[in-house]
């Protein structure tokens, strides 16, 4: 790298704002009097560094503001490319829906102005742009409402700013910006509240201490932008380098700012309806996402007694950190643990941190992103951090009961994988009063999973070892043996073993499936009849898999027909899966791993998982375990995966296809240009062009005929794969059992079974749930008729204390006396309510990871699954899943 891009690049680093003891002065100096000996010759290159280094480095745009702001002052012309270009991004940004570089341009932009660089009156403009665009959208006659999430984000993009800028705007047009003030006071009394219903990691449910009117997010930082307005716009989370040049930087020309505009917002449906609406609201919202929900897991004096401001702005640097540093994890923690403020905050760090991790509906990145971030910190600031982050484990588990069955799934693969990478060690003698909690309490629960992961990542002993200070807990270790084989010498029918024995021979022997599948037919099925063969089949060939991975896949590549002729309907395919079941049924790893495959090389269906996940003897096994669960992930993630893939294709496809008509158009016109130069001699028609350049035209006319018909007919096909999956699922699947299906679909079997099998699996999957609910929700609850108010209560764990107060030197949780009573008074909620909770917990959490595929089919759902007899609190699960009011028709 060259001297003034390292410059550039680690600029303010040795500042006391980043804790070094060099003069942010000296250091801005330096990199302008390299980059003023570079401009004249890098000036295309230094410009589009200096950008990229602002929008992705955006905790340093003081500084690089500051360098602009001076060189503004001798090289006018390339300033201005500074201001076009930006503009000209954040124009491309608006007009793509890319919310964090709209953030980044206009704080940017905010900064230019501190530096004399941006006529204020110029920002003002794009503030009153923005802000008529979002007044204009929740307006209920010229706009929609649905929208409202773009909307909401353009006013938090303009207050985003104000710490960067807010006491300049206020000194230079305090009319102007008091005018955009006053209009952003008018959009938050039109707006509706956002409600945080189905995104909320905690269901914070204690009605008494819960203010009816709480703020949102939006409301939330007006709150906190007024109060830096009242204190004179003064903040210590922000950087100010522009206030040592400020005699140097009023003598530069102030640019102006060309204007902006925002897209149209999309028109309102021609049919008004609930469905149709949230349909809208929803693609809204996956566009224009809330950046971060705050957990809170820290009482309110451990986050560094900071102002509500300052904890806004540390928030930002830390999630921008984590944005555009995700590809490099140890720049990303170094980063991290040195942001140019005055104060500590490794509390609000892990706040931030664990809020990204467990926000819904997704985090931004993959959770194993985070796990790697927080190892990271914890091996840069050993003497802090690890026990920060071990108060933040335990104020979680204390309102384990509380927290969201995705979010709670999110935690124990976090904190196994997370004590994976620290020598497992933990000091479990604090959780063994779990075991005198019944076995479907959540903190049992959740004990139990985190033990079972670190089997995962470790092994049985080691684990075992890792609870030593709590050698009770041994009894929440899974089952320590290996596969269970029912043929094996001492176990099974003498016959049945013998009949395994000769398979296994025949396999080691090589023998071809065909063959297999003839001695099946001839010597077992007569004789033994179906549920004797197929146990001996699938036991066996587990058996022979069992070793590692790759041998399991090996075996199921080549006796997959076996299998796939044994199991030709759901009913044949749900004993299969019980058979896998059985023979790990000390393994949950294995099991979900080896279903997992066999639904990829299409021997099981999606919809008999559902059907054996849903059957009599594994519901009960609900609530205490997530064995089922993960079963049921699994399946939903590649039925989804696959139908996303699909699309994709069909997508790629009709942009081959313009590409195609453009080659087309462009020969054939070729083409006709020459044919066109054809002249008269003796009244004959004689070639005006070369002959052969003439047939190299022709040909190329036709090839790129050809492609377009080629490509257009590949795009009909898929399309058409998409449609009658639409209007003949339930027919073409009767056909598919009937093995008649292959002379239907030809070559595309699989992706039509992808695509009848995506909205057959949701449609299967709320019927099941609807099913298992439905009696144990009225034993429970009583028939509906519950207030919502009761409704919520529900999951209240009413020994959980509300207030985690934590200890001073530690960080660990307080016991208060109910607490120190749990273990002897034991789990208020009876099992009963806890399987229902428990369920009606992963109904929400299917609702919303899904529900860009179930809105599409919403009415679908409202004919056949959310009727009137339908359990309330059933309904309110999907809904609150789906963002989607109790009220919606």
């Amino acid at each position: 790298m060259s001297s003034w891009r390292a410059l550039i690049l680690r600029i303010g680093e040795k500042c006391p704002e980043y804790g070094g003891a060099t003069d942010s002065k000296d250091h801005i100096e330096t990199c302008f009097g390299v980059v003023h000996r570079e401009i004249e010759h890098s000036g295309n290159d230094l410009l589009d560094f200096l950008l990229q280094c602002a929008e992705q480095l955006p905790h340093k745009i003081p500084f690089y503001g500051t360098v602009v702001g001076l060189l503004n002052l001798e090289y006018e012309d390339f300033v201005r490319e500074v201001v076009e270009k930006t503009q000209t991004n954040l124009q491309d940004a608006l007009d793509s829906g890319d919310c964090n570089r709209i953030r980044i341009c206009l704080r940017f932009l905010t900064v230019l102005i501190c530096s004399k660089v941006l006529q204020p009156s110029s920002l003002v403009v794009v503030f009153e742009t923005l802000l008529s665009s979002a007044a204009t959208t929740v307006d209920e006659e010229k706009g929609n409402p649905a929208w409202q999430a773009r909307a909401d984000f353009y006013i938090t993009s303009i207050l985003s700013c104000l710490p960067w800028g807010g006491s300049e705007l206020v000194e230079q047009v305090p009319e102007e910006i008091e005018r955009v003030l006053v209009g952003i006071e008018a959009y938050l009394s039109i707006r509706r509240r956002v409600s945080e219903i189905g995104l909320s990691a905690f269901k914070d449910l204690d009605k008494t201490d819960k203010v009816c009117d709480e703020k949102d997010f939006l409301e939330d930082l007006w709150g906190r932008i007024q109060d830096l307005s009242n204190t004179g716009w003064k903040l210590d989370s922000v950087p100010r380098p522009h206030l040592s040049f400020e005699a140097q930087l009023v003598a530069g020309k102030s640019h102006d700012l060309g204007p902006i505009s925002c897209p149209e917002q999309p028109d309102l449906p021609a049919g008004l309806s609930g469905a149709t609406l949230g349909r809208q609201k929803h693609d809204a919202e996956l566009k224009y996402p809330q950046r971060i929900r705050r957990l809170n897991i820290f009482p309110a004096n451990k986050i560094e007694d900071l102002q509500p401001m300052d904890r806004f702005v540390v928030e930002e640097y830390l999630l921008d950190v984590l944005l555009f540093l995700n590809g490099c994890r140890k720049e990303c923690a170094s980063y991290m643990v040195g942001l140019p403020v005055p104060f500590r905050y490794e509390y609000l760090m892990a706040e931030t941190i664990f809020s990204q991790l467990l926000l819904l509906p997704d985090p931004p990145f993959k959770p194993i992103y985070y796990t790697l971030v927080i190892m990271d910190l914890c091996k840069a600031l050993p003497g802090a951090f690890p026990a920060v982050v071990a108060g933040a484990v335990r104020a979680l588990f204390d309102r384990i009961s509380e927290l969201d069955m995705e979010c709670r799934t999110r935690l124990i693969l976090w904190f196994s994988h997370h004590l994976s990478n620290f020598q497992f060690i933990w000091p479990w003698e604090e959780w063994a009063y779990v075991l005198d909690l019944p076995k479907w309490a959540p903190k049992r629960v959740f004990v139990q999973e985190v033990l079972e992961r670190e089997v995962r990542l470790s092994y049985w002993d080691k684990v075992k070892q890792s609870i030593e200070n709590a050698p009770a807990l041994e009894e929440l270790l899974p089952p320590k043996g290996g596969p269970d084989f029912k043929y094996s010498a001492e176990n099974g029918d003498k016959t049945e073993n013998a009949l395994s024995a000769e398979l296994n021979g025949m396999v080691k022997g090589r023998v071809t499936a065909r063959e297999i599948i003839v001695w099946m037919e001839e010597n077992v099925l007569p004789l033994h009849g179906i549920e004797v063969a197929l146990g001996v089949i699938v036991q066996t060939l587990l058996d022979i898999g069992s070793k590692s991975f790759t041998h399991l896949i090996t075996v199921l590549e080549r006796y997959g027909q076996v299998i796939a002729k044994m199991c030709p309907d759901q009913e044949k395919q749900i004993a299969l899966i019980g058979e896998v079941s059985s023979y790990w049924k000390n393994s949950a790893q294995m099991t979900a791993i080896a279903i997992d495959r066999m639904m990829s090389y299409r021997l099981i269906s999606n919809l008999a998982i559902v059907r054996w996940v849903f059957s009599a003897e594994n519901i009960e096994h609900f609530h205490t375990s997530d064995r089922l669960w993960e079963i049921l992930r699994n399946a939903v993630n590649k039925t989804y995966n696959r139908i996303c893939d699909l699309r994709k294709e069909i997508s790629s496809f009709k942009k081959s296809v313009v590409a195609a008509e453009l080659n087309a158009s462009k020969a054939k016109a070729e083409l006709d240009a020459a044919e066109s130069k054809l002249t008269l001699v003796d009244g004959e028609p004689v070639l005006g062009e070369n002959p052969v350049r003439m047939k190299r035209l022709k040909s190329y006319a036709e090839k790129a005929k050809e492609e377009e018909v080629s490509v257009r007919e590949s795009l009909e096909a898929k399309e058409a794969l998409l449609a009658r999956a639409v209007y003949e699922n339930e027919d073409l699947r009767r056909k598919k059992n009937a093995g008649r299906m292959g002379s239907i679909i030809h070559d595309n079997t699989g992706e039509m079974l992808d695509l009848l099998e995506g909205k057959a699996l949701f449609l299967s999957l709320y019927k099941s749930f609807s099913k298992v609910l439905t009696d144990r929700l009225h034993d429970a609850y009583g028939d509906g008729g519950l207030q919502s108010d009761q409704a919520d209560e529900m999951a209240l764990d009413n020994e959980g204390s509300s207030a985690m107060e934590l200890d001073q030197e530690n960080g660990r949780p307080k016991k208060s006396l109910h607490d120190e009573g749990r273990a002897s008074n034991g789990y208020a909620i009876g099992e009963k309510e806890q399987w229902c909770l428990t369920t009606l917990g992963y109904v929400e959490a299917f609702s919303r990871q899904y529900a860009s595929e179930i809105w599409p089919h919403v009415e679908l759902l409202d004919a056949e699954v959310l009727t009137d007899n339908v359990h309330p609190l059933f309904r309110k699960a999907i809904y609150s899943g789906l963002r989607r009011p109790l009220n919606a028709s």
